[in-house]
């Protein structure tokens, strides 16, 4: 007899009928989980994607520590809004476009990575000025109407003029282009934004903190567990909850690694869920974070 699905996510429980190892295959695959959390930082960014164009757009400044699901949750809202190609004038339309700043930012090395990511090719001994005007014809061609920088505390790599200098071109971008800019990174990029005082004030913060709260907490369990394919129903009592965010110091990459562990343990052992009993025995192998948080 097929076992119930009812405790899984329509299209996990469809994953049921594979064997051991296709399970086994598709948990260990990158994937994205919505939770509650996720869904209204996505909802507040389709809402910012949605304004309409001005000379002082507003935007985002996305703090987390790291492990917290930054990176994932920009690239979830690029897939979500992908390119398109303008057969008529022959040119792609992309309205989201998201790039993570280097580990030094400079005017020039941004302007050319700027140019990498959206595949225009330029002379390696381009000006300052030529590189910028690249980058503006083009992205005005694409229509770009929100730019995602993600790492942005990076900043803090230059030096208090470099810093400046950096601010200031990312002003001028969203005034010069009307796009909203959503910066992403850790704490210490709200000391890199506040370097320009007009650019913090058009950017909401938005705080992803780690997970402290049980009702707030047990939601995203319950939406990481209906996604594990899995036979049996777990039931995980408020004691072991405590016992994760312990484990995991609350961090959501940390989180899903050890679920995904728990999940993976219980296919090979065969008991087919997690339990209290799994978890209180659960030991880290390591302490890197996955990718699909």
């Amino acid at each position: 007899m097929s076992p119930d699905p009812s405790h899984l996510a329509p299209a996990t429980a469809a994953l049921l009928q594979c064997s051991d190892a296709e399970r086994i295959a598709a948990m260990r695959e990158e994937r994205w989980i919505t939770y509650p959390r996720a869904r209204h930082a996505l909802e507040l960014l389709n809402d910012l994607l949605a304004r309409p164009r001005t000379t002082r757009m507003p935007g985002f400044a996305i703090y987390a520590d790291s492990g917290m699901g930054k990176t994932m949750l920009m690239e979830r809202f690029r897939r979500a809004h992908p390119a398109s190609f303008d057969s008529a004038e022959r040119r792609l339309v992309t309205p989201v476009l998201a790039l993570q700043m280097s580990s030094h930012p400079t005017e020039r090395r941004f302007y050319g990575q700027l140019l990498t990511t959206i595949g225009v090719p330029f002379a390696p001994r381009a000006t300052i000025l030529d590189l910028e005007t690249q980058a503006l014809r083009n992205l005005r061609r694409m229509e770009v109407k929100l730019l995602m920088l993600d790492e942005v505390h990076n900043i803090l790599a230059g030096s208090a003029k470099e810093q400046r200098i950096m601010l200031n071109l990312l002003r001028y971008l969203s005034n010069e282009l009307q796009i909203s800019l959503v910066c992403l990174g850790v704490t210490e990029a709200r000391q890199a934004l506040g370097g320009d005082v007009q650019l913090a004030r058009r950017l909401d913060e938005l705080l992803l903190p780690r997970w402290q709260g049980y009702e707030e907490f047990q939601e995203l369990v319950v939406a990481i567990v209906r996604n594990l394919p899995l036979k049996e129903r777990s039931q995980i009592s408020a004691r072991a909850l405590r016992q994760v965010l312990q484990l995991t110091d609350g961090l959501t990459a940390s989180i899903f690694s050890m679920f995904n562990a728990l999940a993976l343990e219980a296919v090979a052992s065969g008991a087919e869920c997690i339990s209290d009993e799994s978890i209180a025995a659960w030991q880290p192998t390591s302490r890197a974070a996955v990718a699909f948080a």
